[in-house]
């Protein structure tokens, strides 16, 4: 999520809001969002106001002594927002809403299992679950207040037949691990109708946020170069998909790394934890020789992808996402089979699988598996791997894996899948000359 340094309350929850309802992920009646001031009054999203439409002027702003400032009178949710500022004094912002998957899990009683991925697990922690109660009323706003008081400081509390409430430290964080909590749970559910989940181990979790799992690469002692046009078209480029990939939910706001060759040894990366939705070309990062640029935080991936380079000359760029019904197979031990139709076969070929063991270290074994005529992986607990000749080739690549694996999960509600014989797949390989 961007640096909301700059922006007014009313601002910061009007753009977040636009962010979660164009994602499906609220509805026009449902949810609200607040940011506590320097003045300990709330700035909140009013009562029956289309969430699709919501301006600046719309927003509230209720007083420490309880006094409603605006056009509107202030979300009926507004006492258990109170009720978790007054609990929780580190909190700065709230956001609540009805996001699909969350919905789900909230009507079975259930919270999602945030150890399928290392970067979920720290950017949510363990999820609580609040009693129903009535909506608007002070008796949710004290179940709601007494999960966030809970000893483990939780961010994300599921409200039993309601929904879901995130806090943190301001609105980026907030949202951040809101995003990355729903990309979790449907994720889950997706993921269940290949078999039981798979969690990380206690071993393999991350400690102090991020995905441990991959080397760390060195600061560079090189300081000051020339930039080439070729640089700059790269990571113009680089920028325009990675715009893409979040509008069509391939990757959430501060999760997903895409690269593209620059030189022989050289790439460049996307950095840690900057909103993907505004992206653009001066914020990625330039890495060569195993090192990357000083003042600067690539992508915590960025040892896989520097591995599969110098592994793959001919490979120009790679992008590891998490596609929604692709990464249901990075929690199960079922392989994602491109046999299915011929454009997955010939895109694809078959798509590796990379045990969460084999994606660190020097992401030698990993490189060694990917090639530009089998550019696909499922990493364990990791999302998805795509490479390809060019930044173009490699996001092309990764719908056709989205595509297919969406095809696959549909297929469970139909019976079983009917795949390509051997003598299918070899007259596609001669026709198209698939090595």
């Amino acid at each position: 999520m961007r640096n909301f340094a700059w922006q007014h309350p009313r601002d910061q929850i009007v753009e977040t809001m636009a962010r979660i309802y164009a994602h499906d992920m609220t509805t026009t009646s449902g949810g609200n969002l607040s940011i506590r001031d320097e003045k300990e009054g709330v700035w909140i999203s009013p009562a029956r106001v289309d969430k699709g439409r919501l301006r600046a002027e719309d927003v509230v702003r209720v007083s420490s002594g309880g006094e409603a400032e605006g056009l509107h009178p202030p979300s009926s949710e507004f006492p258990f927002h109170r009720a978790i500022y007054e609990a929780r004094p580190d909190v700065g912002a709230i956001i609540h809403a009805h996001p699909g998957a969350l919905v789900s899990f909230s009507m079975c009683g259930q919270v999602p299992d945030t150890r399928v991925f290392p970067e979920t697990y720290a950017l949510c922690g363990k999820p609580l679950l609040a009693p129903y109660a009535l909506p608007g009323s002070q008796a949710l706003g004290a179940k709601i207040a007494s999960a966030f008081s809970d000893k483990t400081r939780p961010k994300c509390v599921v409200l039993e037949n309601h929904g879901v409430v995130v806090a943190g430290k301001d609105m980026a964080e907030a949202f951040t691990a809101f995003e990355a909590l729903e990309f979790a749970a449907a994720t889950l559910l997706h993921a269940k109708k290949l078999g039981e989940p798979k969690v990380l181990e206690s071993k393999e979790k991350p400690k102090g946020g991020g995905a441990s799992v991959f080397r760390v690469l060195p600061e560079a002692e090189w300081d000051g170069r020339k930039v080439s046009n070729l640089e700059r078209e790269r990571r113009k480029e680089v920028c325009e998909f990675v715009r893409r990939a979040y509008d069509h939910r391939l990757v959430t706001s501060g999760w997903g790394s895409f690269s593209a060759r620059v030189g022989e040894e050289a790439f460049v990366i996307t950095p840690r934890h900057l909103d993907r939705a505004n992206l653009w070309a001066e914020d990625l990062v330039y890495v060569e020789g195993g090192c990357f640029e000083k003042g600067r935080q690539p992508s915590r991936a960025v040892s896989l992808h520097e591995a599969v380079y110098r592994a793959h000359p001919e490979i120009g760029a790679i992008v590891n996402a998490l596609p929604l019904h692709a990464s249901a197979f990075s929690l199960s031990d079922e392989r994602l089979d491109t046999k299915t139709i011929p454009e997955s076969y010939v895109f694809l070929k078959e798509v590796n699988w990379f045990s969460f063991k084999e994606q660190g270290e020097k992401g030698e074994v990993a490189a060694r598996k990917l090639s530009v005529s089998q550019p696909a992986a499922v990493l364990e607990h990791n999302g998805v791997l795509v490479a390809g000749r060019s930044v173009l080739d490699a996001f092309d690549r990764l719908e056709i894996l989205e595509s297919t694996a969406m095809a696959i999960l549909r297929c469970q509600t139909l019976g079983p899948v009917s795949k390509m014989t051997e003598d299918m797949t070899r007259e596609l390989e001669e026709a198209f000359g698939i090595v």
